[in-house]
């Protein structure tokens, strides 16, 4: 089945969130031309152009991504605004850790300590003013890197990151859990051994 590639790169542009893609990016992703890639490119424009769409494709740097159109953020400012929206999850709080721990930090490295795709996540706590960008990494690609706020250290009472729980704290926990598990996997194995000799 052909791929529709108007759908993949709208797609692509979704995932990455805030760090945008190049061209290049997006030539070597979907292995197509520079001028099948523009192309693409001027048909999403063309899309989201409409009264119909609340997102625009924006263009950034040397990268395009996916925002909201300004004409709406009055909306988009209320929802922020609403009491039942700024409850943090459980993905949320842990993206949050990750972050105040290892900042800055990229997208793609936040992704790798949580094992899951973090990119919508970011987004939405950029939009809610507890986190923000603040540069470019010097990996390749050059992607984005993000820290907490004022609104963070706010929002959880703190007031300065020296206030952040000693993290070393919770690894030892987690060792220790480990190793305890380990002792009744190892005991399990022990019993189950002395049962077949019986």
């Amino acid at each position: 089945m052909n791929a529709n590639l108007e759908a993949v790169l709208e797609g692509l542009l979704f995932v990455v969130g805030d760090d945008g893609l190049t061209l290049d990016q997006m030539k070597d992703i979907m292995e197509i031309s520079d001028e099948t890639v523009k192309n693409l490119l001027h048909q999403l424009q063309e899309k989201y152009a409409k009264e119909e769409s609340g997102i625009r494709l924006h263009f950034l740097g040397n990268t395009f991504k996916l925002t909201t159109k300004p004409e709406y953020k009055n909306y988009f400012q209320k929802l922020l605004e609403n009491p039942e929206s700024n409850t943090l999850s459980q993905a949320a709080l842990e993206t949050l850790a990750i972050v105040a721990y290892n900042q800055p930090i990229t997208r793609m490295q936040v992704d790798e300590i949580r094992g899951v795709s973090s990119s919508q996540m970011i987004r939405k706590l950029v939009a809610k003013g507890l986190l923000k960008e603040t540069g470019r990494s010097d990996l390749p690609g050059r992607p984005i890197l993000y820290q907490t706020t004022s609104e963070f250290l706010d929002y959880f009472g703190l007031a300065t990151l020296d206030d952040l729980p000693d993290i070393s704290q919770f690894v030892k926990n987690e060792e220790i859990e480990e190793e305890e598990t380990d002792l009744y996997q190892s005991k399990y194995h022990e019993d189950s051994k002395e049962i077949e000799v019986i």
